[in-house]
This record gives C-alpha cells, structure tokens and sequence, in this order.
C-alpha cells in the first residue's frame, strides 16, 4: 500500500484538538511541517504554546492514534518545539477568533444590546457604575438585565436593595426548569437581576478556581429565563482571566465599557481591560471617569484621586470619554441602602448617571428594537420611492405618443 500524502496527513491531523484552546492543532498553526517517506514514516512536528504544556501527552496520543491507523502509515513520530512570543500570540488570537464563531446558545435574546462594565483592577467602583447605569436605563422605560459576574465579590444584590433568593421553575413548552430572575420595577421600566448573592449569605466566602466561576457565569447565561431585555448589563470582576475569557466566548457581541478613576495607575490598569476586549475581537464603546472629584457645601472642589486619567485613558485606546462621575457620600449612602443614586434627582452624580443613559440610549448603543425600527422605516421609504419611480415611468409609457 503506497504511502499517504503530504495532504492525507495534514487533513488527518485536522481532527486532533488541542484540549485548551478548543480548536484543531493545523488550523492554530501548530502543526509547522510533516514529512513522510516512501515507506510510510511519518514524521510530525508540533509546536506547543509553551515547552512544558500538561497537555502535551493528550496531543502526542490523538497524533498517533489517528496518524497511526491511517493507511499506509507504518510508524509515526513527534518531534517537539515551542512558539516564539509572536507565533503564541498569533494562536491565541486564532483560537479566540475560532471560539468566538463557535458561541453556544443563551438564553439571552437575540435583540438584547449586551454590555459588559470593565476595568483591570478593583476598587474603581464598577459595580456602583453598573447598578446606577442599569437603574438610569430602567427609569428611560427599558427593560434591563443585570448579570453580577463578580462571582467571589458579589456586591449588586446590596447596592439594589434586593435579597430573594433565586427560584426557578419550567417554562411552557419545556421539561426543564429555568432560574427566575429577581425584579425590581423602576418607573416604566425593569431589572432583571441574577447573582450568586442570591444563592448564599452576603458573609459567606466563595473559594471557587477559574473553571467553577466560569461555569456559573455560563449558567446565569444558558440556564436563566431572561425577559425581553433592551439591556443585558454585565458587571464584570477585577482583571483579564477566566470569566472575561468564558464571556467572550459565550456572549461574543458583547461591547464593553471601559471604569476608571483619575489616578494614573488605574488608568493603566484600565488598559489591559481594553486590550483584553480587542484581543477577543470585542468592541470598546467608551471610557466611564469614576470618583472624578468632591465638591464640598460650600461648592469648593477637590480632585481626590488626580485629574484626566479618564480622558488620557480614552485617547490610549481611541473610545469617547462618555461620562465623568463625581464622588459624593450619597452614593456610599444609597448603595448600603439599596438606593442608586441615579434616582436621586438633587444629585450631581445621579444627574451624571442619567446622562450617561440617555447617551448610551439615543447614540452610542441604542437598543436593537431602535435600530430595527429605523432600519426597516429606511428600507420602506427606499422602496416606496422606487415604486413611484416605477409607477411614474409607466405613467410616461402609457401616455407616450404611439
């Protein structure tokens, strides 16, 4: 039996997957050169993303049972390198890209504009955003998700004031049961609010490693009966790892806002948060300023944490600075309390939050429902046009001299 091809043997080696970056070792580009004698030797080499990967035994066994059975292959060998800097992060980049195409159904409606609040560290006041955001957005009448994926430091279920616990129950149509999100009526408008500050005691602490925190994000996503959200607002815990990871690959359209604060080393923390999300091909709407300054009663004002790190961060990463909040002790206040301060209409940064909104709401990201409506009022007037048009071209006909 003469020898496989060159080609035989690539398109074999496209069935092995590398186990963590879920995509085939040849279309990662893992796979540099095969050499295969007159005899049936194959010789494969295989370049792994690090020298000393845990994974590699799993790859060296897929290699040689599946090279190996081939016909016409006698012996198969493996010969091992790493990636240059460039070449990993090349890889990474595919598998993202590859991971992105891939998403999993949710149950997060298809028309629901997804947004994820982010930052590279803690301490920013992320949460505060999302929930007087979440709120401002609900007071404009929309209907609006908020996902608490700050699975260890959970605060959303305190600063909205609510503590039911999560039920769930079987929708129509289905054998299976679905979590119910928690609800919180704001003027015409709707929270729809699931965290795990549901599920156990505000004081209990939460040791889970990275694959069990992104598997429940990956439940609050698939095994939640989300209402027809306008809004699904993601409140997103400190820094780049697994849940950012998880959510670009489960919610691929999400777009990010970007929280910081003035100093200049959260803005360079904040950084990463934006590299992060082009990374995985995720698009930065813009750049939210937190705690921008305190103006005392008597109306002076004091830039406690510095000045234009908000703004210097936006012109880094080329997004709108959309919104500088000022820090008062009525947002503290409200957030023990469960009042966003977003419903405070005497307030400086409830009247920054409301902005925001109506920002976010009328230009940056309106809702898809919007954008559909507009779209389709577009295509009517193009169409009834043309019809005149043609209507008035055969007016023309028929009246023509013969």
């Amino acid at each position: 039996m003469p020898a496989p091809s060159h080609d035989e043997v690539m398109g074999v080696l496209g069935g092995v997957i590398d186990p963590e970056l879920g995509s085939d070792i040849v279309s990662l580009g893992m796979v540099p050169k095969v050499v295969v004698s007159d005899d049936g030797d194959v010789e494969v080499t295989v370049k792994l993303t690090i020298g000393g990967c845990p994974l590699r035994a799993d790859i060296k066994r897929e290699v040689e049972q599946r090279v190996g059975v081939h016909p016409g292959v006698r012996n198969v060998s493996i010969t091992w390198g790493e990636m240059t800097a460039d070449e990993r992060s090349e890889v990474m980049t595919k598998a993202r890209w590859n991971a992105r195409q891939q998403a999993p159904d949710t149950e997060v409606p298809a028309r629901t504009r997804i947004l994820a609040i982010a930052s590279g560290k803690g301490g920013v006041g992320k949460s505060s955003v999302t929930v007087n955001l979440a709120t401002a957005l609900a007071a404009q009448g929309f209907r609006v998700g908020v996902l608490d994926a700050d699975i260890w430091g959970f605060s959303v279920p305190r600063l909205l004031g609510i503590g039911d616990n999560l039920r769930a129950e079987k929708s129509e149509g289905s054998d299976r049961a679905k979590i119910l999100p928690n609800k919180r009526h704001v003027g015409d408008g709707v929270l729809e609010v699931v965290s795990t500050g549901f599920m156990i005691d505000e004081e209990t602490a939460l040791m889970w490693r990275g694959l069990m925190l992104t598997k429940a994000v990956e439940q609050f996503l698939t095994d939640v009966q989300w209402g027809d959200l306008d809004y699904l607002l993601i409140d997103m815990p400190p820094g780049t790892g697994d849940v950012q990871m998880g959510l670009a690959r489960l919610l691929p359209r999400t777009e990010m806002l970007v929280v910081t604060t003035p100093a200049l080393a959260a803005q360079k923390v904040a950084q990463r948060a934006a590299d992060m999300a082009w990374r995985s091909f995720l698009p930065v709407l813009g750049v939210v300023e937190n705690m921008t300054a305190f103006t005392c009663d008597h109306g002076e004002s004091y830039e406690l944490f510095g000045h234009g790190g908000g703004q210097s961060l936006a012109d880094t990463i080329g997004a709108p600075l959309l919104a500088q909040i000022p820090m008062e002790p009525a947002i503290v206040a409200g957030g023990d309390a469960g009042r966003p301060i977003a419903l405070d209409h005497e307030s400086a940064a409830g009247a920054a939050f409301r902005t925001l909104a109506k920002t976010l709401a009328e230009d940056v990201a309106p809702p898809r429902a919007v954008l559909d409506d507009a779209a389709m009022a577009g295509c009517s007037a193009r169409m009834l046009e043309s019809v005149e048009i043609a209507l008035g071209r055969a007016g023309s006909a028929l009246t023509a001299p013969g």
